[in-house]
Order: C-alpha cells, then sequence, then structure tokens
C-alpha cells in the first residue's frame, strides 16, 4: 500500500488528453515555457539547472502574480499576515 492510501488520500489522475483538467499546472507550465525555455539556450545540463532555479525565485518571490491581485507573492503574503520567507539569491 502507498503513502497516500496508507493516510486516507485519494489521488485523482487526469486523464489522457483532457490537461484542462489541471488548469493551473498547464497554464504554469505555458508561462515557464514562453517566459523562460523559449527565451534561452542552454550550454550544458549544469547551466539549465542555475538558470532554471534563478527563474524560479524570480517566480516564486518578485514576480507579479494576476491571481494575487498582481503582488508579488512576498507582498501578498506580508498584507495576508503570513510570515513571509525571502529567498536570496
Amino acid at each position: 500500500m502507498n503513502g497516500a492510501c496508507h493516510n486516507g488520500i485519494r489521488l485523482h489522475f487526469t486523464e489522457p488528453g483532457k490537461s484542462v483538467q489541471n488548469a493551473f499546472v498547464e497554464r504554469f507550465n505555458g508561462k515557464f515555457r514562453n517566459e523562460w525555455l523559449n527565451e534561452h539556450w542552454f550550454s550544458s545540463l549544469a547551466d539549465a539547472r542555475w538558470t532554471t532555479d534563478e527563474w524560479m525565485i524570480d517566480y516564486n518571490t518578485h514576480r507579479p502574480h494576476s491571481s494575487l491581485g498582481y503582488m508579488t507573492p512576498i507582498e501578498y503574503a506580508r498584507k495576508s499576515n503570513y510570515r513571509a520567507v525571502e529567498l536570496s539569491t
């Protein structure tokens, strides 16, 4: 028995060919592809990992998100009285 079932969690998988069942992931994948992958050439796997990490830090801390009222995640967390953890680059 896997960990999810053992903990009473039912897994629901996206049906093949029905990516709209997980629109949040599809939207992120589109942004990642358009804003990052289509804009960069990577010289090695290490370069791809490093530059992707840099993009993710920016995306998760400094980039405004429409779903957060065009605030950055840090601004949203502070405004919402959540403890914000800033990632240093």
